[in-house]
């Protein structure tokens, strides 16, 4: 056994691909050495913005020696045939073996492959992984003609063992793989030989190289933590932007810097967004004040004057960055508070989409439809449609031109410097929301409808131009408008019918439906709001197996009526999961489908349907009529509670079902000799189907 260290070292590796690039190493190797024939017991990755590292432990010295067994032609076939089997195998015809086969004798060529040493192998798989690595972008330099993410300088490729470490006998387009690397650019830049990856990574260290992207963060975490504890302040946490550092320094040294007091009333946002895009810095907030007052820098290197001359530079250009936010505030501040006309006025020219119209008309709808859908989510319709007139006009300001992830923050301090009240500007903010999975759902009233306007008139729209997302492409955003639709409906528990509103959308626009009037072309919406009902149900059961609800359970709800009440289709979902998670549940089920699956095949075989007359005077058993009464107990409290909703309740009264449903089928002969007393037991058959049919369809339920 031996251990294989690895190590491409190059020129910066953008931060951004580091993680990526780690996974493929790895993947491209190990995947490539197992393949060969090889074996091994762990493998690790790690990156710095200046190198890939692949350690592999426990390698096989040598790949097996296998035989394949390979038949062919039929020894009386042509001796072209034969040739060619020959030629495929490497065989001579008296290496061959006949033997009898159904159809006569056949040729068979037993080939044996040796193994191969595990450096022979190694040269070979890491050769082709650094020709054929799959950087999103890479480049060409000098003379060579392979492709890297930027030049590479070397490769360090040991196998060691108790004996000692071996270099790998490989070079790649000049490159000759050696036993040496090199430690931080400025702090350690000499040359250094390793004999493994613990020897590795001990003297990168004593090189001012930390190996590890996790171990850098939580470095820099830490420093950042402890800076802004010294000064009573406290660091604004950003995931993202850590990560981003972590891959932009080898040995991070965190430095502390003030904001000057002339840039401390710009919105806490616009410093936190200017700082992290421009500088990649930290925004750190005294809690005392409540304002972000300072940042941290990540410095690359340990210097004389403890980073004093580094943060002074930093200091010079974070002025000139603020200088520009503020010029730009001011002037916003000046349109916001003379009524933001000349915003509006300039969204006239700005295109939506070349099919529907210009912001402007794209605005206009939006807030004729959250005026309308107001009365559904509470709100009041007046500042619903005052909100969505003014939400996207932040769209035209300066700032958000200069940083467009503010767009809807700045929305809501201009309204807010417009006069506007609380209502309206928090919906400037929030009628994006929620733009993933993870992002948090309006709940106010006006934010509500001002959101659920804004991404149903896109998905109408689009869907009206047959515009619809297509496999893996989805350029308009349009399954997370779906996705966000859902949450704002079923977070706030609004009891919306998607089927009514959607077609009222389509009916009172007239930018949808007048394509005999020069507008729009496409679909009519007795065509596509059908297809956009079922692409809403698609997305919501995405949303529902992502919180544990099985698929065949979101079919079993979706296929009953009522299934564009999306509240309704989560509640009955989510009860009925709970329930079939019981062994009560369970085999409910399979007594409703048993029930059901007789039913259909005598309804077939009878050209009949049995849903009407069961009589309990026909019933012979003690468990027929057990059945009846517990039918007579069910049927009723199932129909309440799914009135009144409560579907907890409802599972519960089609539960108790379950004992009389196993005792009847355990007893009775449905299709017996007796018409009369066989369509009874099929007309009763009918009643446990449609007690289910009440709840959900159970012939959809797997199992």
């Amino acid at each position: 056994m031996a251990d294989l260290l690895i190590e491409l070292f190059s020129e910066e590796i953008p931060a951004r691909m580091q993680a990526r690039a780690r996974a493929d190493l790895k993947r491209l190797v190990t995947d490539g050495l197992v393949q060969a024939g090889l074996t091994y017991a762990s493998a690790g990755a790690f990156s710095t913005p200046r190198r890939l590292t692949l350690t592999v432990e426990g390698l096989t010295d040598h790949s097996p020696t296998t035989r394949e067994e390979r038949k062919g032609p039929r020894t009386d076939a042509p001796e072209k045939a034969l040739e060619g089997f020959l030629r495929s195998t490497g065989l001579t015809r008296d290496q061959l073996e006949a033997r009898d086969d159904k159809k006569g004798q056949v040729w068979f060529a037993t080939i044996t492959h040796e193994g191969r040493p595990a450096a022979d192998i190694v040269a070979e798989v890491l050769e082709d992984a650094i020709r054929n690595f799959p950087w999103p972008k890479s480049m060409r330099w000098g003379a060579g003609s392979m492709r890297w993410v930027r030049p590479l300088h070397s490769i360090l490729c040991i196998l060691s063992d108790e004996a000692g470490a071996t270099t790998v006998d490989l070079t790649v387009d000049g490159i000759t793989a050696g036993n040496t690397t090199r430690g931080h650019r400025f702090m350690a830049p000499d040359a250094f030989t390793v004999t493994g990856f613990d020897d590795y990574a001990a003297k990168l260290r004593r090189a001012r190289v930390m190996l590890d992207a996790e171990e850098r963060e939580s470095e820099i975490r830490q420093q950042s933590e402890n800076l802004a504890f010294a000064r009573g302040w406290q660091v604004v946490p950003d995931e993202a932007l850590l990560s981003e550092v972590a891959g932009l320094v080898e040995w991070p040294v965190a430095l502390m810097g003030v904001i000057e007091d002339r840039f401390l009333d710009l919105p806490p946002e616009v410093l936190q967004t200017s700082m992290k895009e421009h500088q990649k810095f930290f925004s750190t907030l005294n809690p005392k004040t409540g304002r972000i007052e300072g940042f941290i820098t990540v410095a690359n290197i340990e210097t004389p004057d403890d980073g004093a001359t580094i943060l002074a530079g930093n200091q010079r250009v974070l002025a000139a960055r603020l200088s520009d936010a503020a010029f730009f505030w001011e002037n916003d501040l000046r349109e916001a508070r003379s009524g933001m006309q000349a915003w509006a006025e300039g969204l006239n020219s700005v295109t939506f989409h070349n099919k529907l119209g210009s912001q402007s008309d794209r605005i206009a709808r939006i807030a004729a439809l959250a005026r309308e859908i107001a009365h559904l989510v509470g709100a009041d319709p007046d500042q619903a449609e005052r909100a969505a007139r003014l939400a996207k006009l932040d769209l035209r300001s300066a700032m958000v031109g200069e940083f467009p992830e503010l767009q809807g923050t700045m929305g809501r301090y201009y309204a807010l410097e417009a006069g506007e009240p609380d209502a309206i500007a928090d919906a400037a903010r929030d009628h994006y929301s929620p733009l993933g999975p993870s992002d948090a759902v309006p709940t106010a009233p006006v934010s509500v409808a001002v959101a659920l306007a804004d991404k149903l008139d896109t998905l109408t729209g689009f869907w009206a131009i047959d515009e619809k997302p297509t496999g893996s492409k989805d350029p308009f955003a349009l399954r997370r408008a779906a996705l966000g639709v859902i949450r704002l409906i079923v977070t706030n528990k609004l009891p919306i019918p998607l089927s009514d509103v959607l077609t009222n959308i389509v009916n009172k626009s007239d930018l949808l439906h007048a394509e005999n009037e020069g507008g729009v072309s496409g679909p009519t919406p007795v065509q596509y709001l059908p297809d956009l009902i079922s692409f809403l149900h698609d997305r919501l059961k995405v949303y529902l197996r992502d919180k544990g609800i099985r698929h065949d359970i979101i079919d079993a709800v979706l296929a009953q009526d009522g299934n564009d009440d999306l509240v309704q289709v989560v509640d009955r979902a989510t009860a009925l999961n709970a329930m079939l998670t019981t062994a009560d549940g369970q085999n409910l089920t399979q007594g409703l489908k048993r029930a059901s699956n007789i039913l259909t095949q005598a309804e077939e075989k009878d050209g009949v349907e049995y849903s009407f007359g069961a009589d309990p005077k026909f019933a012979e058993t003690d468990q027929e009529r057990a059945l009846f009464t517990a039918l007579d107990r069910a049927e009723p409290a199932i129909k309440t509670a799914m009135k009144n909703e409560d579907f907890p309740a409802a599972m519960t009264a089609i539960a108790a079902l379950r004992a009389p449903i196993d005792a009847f089928f355990e007893a009775v002969q449905v299709n017996t000799d007796s018409q009369v007393i066989r369509r009874n037991r099929l007309n009763l058959l009918s009643r446990i189907r449609e007690a289910g049919r009440q709840i959900a369809d159970f012939t959809k339920i797997e199992g």
